[in-house]
């Protein structure tokens, strides 16, 4: 496997390690609605879990309330349900055709454990970055050892590598800075 796709397999393994954690942290709370607090809710309709994106739109026309409108009134009910059970602490108010969440101010002590959250989640995509590159390092050794990279050639690999986990490190480090901003903001 030559080096420029040994380095494309890493960049794009890292960039998904980085995707994750932008992802996950939309799911997190901050004293503000925001469509992305339910996006990793599934609902439990005709017979299978499905992501409440394809029962229903969802919008935050006021910074303290989620609006979900289901597209068929009749999952409304389900809808509901999934809410409750999931245990992102909002209760439901059901109208009939669509259901609104009221998003309660942050305490002090949520916020720090929000927080922490964020952390943990930004600690796990760093290592999740750092196994890409012991793995793109492996592969450049590899080649070495089979004689189809040069010694110079695997180093400049190497080096490389490095300077990709340094730049998906820092975007890591720069979307939990974000993050944990947002949810101290009062």
């Amino acid at each position: 496997m030559p080096v420029d796709d040994i380095l494309l397999d890493v960049e794009e393994r890292m960039e998904k390690a980085a995707d994750v954690l932008k992802h996950a942290l939309a799911g997190i709370r901050t004293g503000r609605a925001n469509p992305g607090l339910v996006d990793s809710l599934r609902v439990e309709v005709y017979g299978s879990p499905t992501p409440i994106k394809q029962l229903a739109s969802v919008g935050a026309p006021e910074p303290t309330q989620i609006v979900i409108r289901p597209f068929d009134p009749g999952t409304i009910k389900d809808i509901e349900k999934a809410i409750l059970a999931s245990g992102l602490g909002f209760t439901p108010q059901n109208d009939g055709r669509l259901i609104r969440l009221n998003v309660p101010p942050l305490s002090t002590e949520v916020r720090k454990k929000l927080v922490s959250r964020i952390k943990e989640l930004t600690e796990e995509a760093k290592v999740a970055i750092r196994n890409v590159r012991r793995d793109g390092n492996k592969a450049a050794e590899a080649e070495q050892k089979d004689k189809i990279l040069g010694e110079d050639e695997c180093d400049r690999a190497k080096e490389e590598v490095q300077e990709l986990t340094k730049k998906f490190e820092q975007r890591a480090t720069d979307l939990a800075k974000a993050k944990e901003a947002e949810v101290m903001e009062d």
